[in-house]
């Protein structure tokens, strides 16, 4: 099966991450344990997600490692540079891991252009991927994020996010099993 090849592939470098996060007392990979509830997100929010689909959800963050955020400089600048080489970077590795398992040209593209996420708000599977990668950071990742700012920055923060997801991301969004404080937190972004 040549998209559960992908997924194993895919799988394999983000096991790599030195990075770990602990989950029901065991360390995970931190990219591997990301990669795997962006394919669990993406499935419960589109269950008949494209092979495409599903291959640049799992690479969304394929070996971030490699590229820390603090090899940049540390303004919005610096910030927007390191995103727009990582979105380069993993749609490289992730094209160079498919073309090993012999995807077609056409297939490579069309997940190297989902991974650059270069037309969401017009382009529908890359919306969905922008729906799930904001769905996975409200669950997952935002109560630490928020922890480490004032109030302020992350109300902005919910609001950019709000404003990059479809309506039907907003619904699921809602959905989520957020803590009192990020639900307060939601709430005063949206009022």
């Amino acid at each position: 099966m040549p998209l559960q090849e992908a997924l194993e592939a895919i799988d394999a470098h983000n096991a790599q991450d030195p990075n770990h996060e602990e989950v029901n007392g065991n360390k995970v990979p931190k990219e591997l344990l990301y990669s795997q509830r962006m394919t669990q997100q993406l499935l419960h929010f589109e269950p008949e997600a494209s092979e495409a689909l599903q291959i640049a959800a799992r690479a969304q963050h394929i070996c971030r490692w490699k590229s820390p955020r603090d090899a940049y400089p540390q303004d919005r600048v610096g910030y927007l540079k390191w995103r727009e080489d990582l979105k380069k970077m993993h749609a490289e590795l992730t094209g160079s891991i498919l073309e090993g398992l012999h995807y077609s040209k056409e297939a490579i593209e069309r997940v190297r252009f989902l991974i650059r996420k270069k037309m969401i708000k017009k382009e529908e599977e890359s919306q969905i991927l922008e729906d799930v990668i904001c769905l996975v950071f409200l669950q997952y990742y935002f109560e630490h994020f928020a922890s480490k700012h004032p109030d302020e920055k992350i109300i902005d923060i919910i609001q950019k996010t709000w404003s990059k997801m479809s309506p039907k991301g907003h619904r699921s969004a809602l959905k989520l099993p957020l803590s009192e404080r990020t639900k307060d937190l939601v709430g005063k972004a949206l009022a």
